[in-house]
């Protein structure tokens, strides 16, 4: 678990775990890793598994995870060619913690439903935020 002392390079600005860290929290990096854990999967095959995300951010998400080497792509040639995305071993790494982190979730998803709700009773949709003294 982190650490909080005053000197903790991770709060630092130019830590390069919070690129990491952003790259590994972002939803569609998780999701699309979760697409690829199988097998090989074409862009559109992710894109069609990938219900909401748009051509642009899957486009930026791929990028993102093929420089961070969690996943490789993979020109086929042939008449149009095309290009297949498989997940690494660095990526598959990430199923143990992503996998707890979806456990996780589902074993209190109730509770944080709870919570939203009670919260959106006492805050209705356009009140102003409570003032923080």
């Amino acid at each position: 678990m982190l650490s909080d002392t005053e000197d903790d390079p991770i709060y630092r600005a130019d830590c390069p775990s919070r690129t990491i860290l952003d790259q590994i929290g972002d939803k569609w990096s998780m999701m699309v890793l979760a697409v690829l854990v199988r097998t090989p999967r074409r862009f559109n095959a992710i894109k069609r598994r990938l219900e909401g995300i748009t051509q642009r951010v899957l486009t930026q998400t791929l990028r993102k995870l093929e420089r961070n080497g969690m996943v490789r792509r993979r020109v086929i040639g042939g008449s149009p060619p095309g290009v297949e995305y498989a997940i690494t071993p660095l990526g598959r790494s990430l199923q143990e913690p992503f996998a707890a982190l979806y456990d996780w979730t589902l074993a209190h998803i109730d509770t944080i439903q709870k919570h939203q709700e009670a919260y959106d009773r006492e805050r209705p949709p356009g009140a102003p935020p409570e003032k923080v003294s």
